[in-house]
């Protein structure tokens, strides 16, 4: 169970975003947006920010949703897998790429380069951070310096959501019924 209402008052604001997001998915008013609620103004500046981050595009998109996840995961943000797999298969991220995430340095369904995009994932997500020199400069020369910083900062966007829906105990909405991307 939440740790906070998902019930927030029900501002015009508040309104407006939930009626935006039932229409976008699937009839359903994100959790961590009705958290958020509680607070008007971190709900205007996540909204804000996150709509500012959708409009990035140095980066492959399916680059983007490997990073993510792979960060959720280590997190062990149930509500982000579950929200992001949903994501991903409606973006048109390979199904197998998806099941194989928790496994992925014993699958053959990645390419080198998401290999090192889900390592460096994995690194940034670690506390401290790990990145090492050596995976920094190759994803740097293989992506360029636009998209390498793009990665950066969606995996770190990806740490604050994760972050905060485990601190406040958000889980699954069913956006995918069973979720086998959990913690590693």
């Amino acid at each position: 169970m939440a740790r906070i209402s998902l019930d927030p008052p029900r501002t015009l604001f508040f309104r407006a975003v939930a009626w935006y997001a039932r229409r976008a998915y699937g009839g359903k008013v994100l959790d961590p947006l009705s958290a958020a609620a509680h607070n008007g103004r971190v709900l205007r500046a996540t909204i804000g920010f996150e709509l500012a981050a959708a409009r990035w595009n140095a980066l492959d998109p399916h680059l983007k949703a490997l990073a993510e996840l792979a960060s959720a995961a280590s997190i062990g943000c149930g509500w982000c897998l579950d929200f992001g797999y949903w994501e991903s298969t409606r973006r048109g991220v390979d199904a197998r790429k998806l099941r194989d995430l928790p496994v992925w340095r014993d699958s053959d369904a990645y390419t080198e380069l998401e290999r090192d995009v889900l390592e460096y994932a994995e690194a940034m997500t670690a506390t401290p951070p790990a990145v090492g020199d050596a995976l920094a400069e190759r994803l740097r020369r293989a992506l360029g310096e636009a998209a390498f910083v793009e990665l950066t900062a969606m995996v770190a966007l990806e740490n604050m959501r994760s972050r905060i829906n485990s601190a406040l105990d958000l889980t699954s909405q069913g956006f995918r019924d069973q979720c086998d991307l959990g913690r590693r």
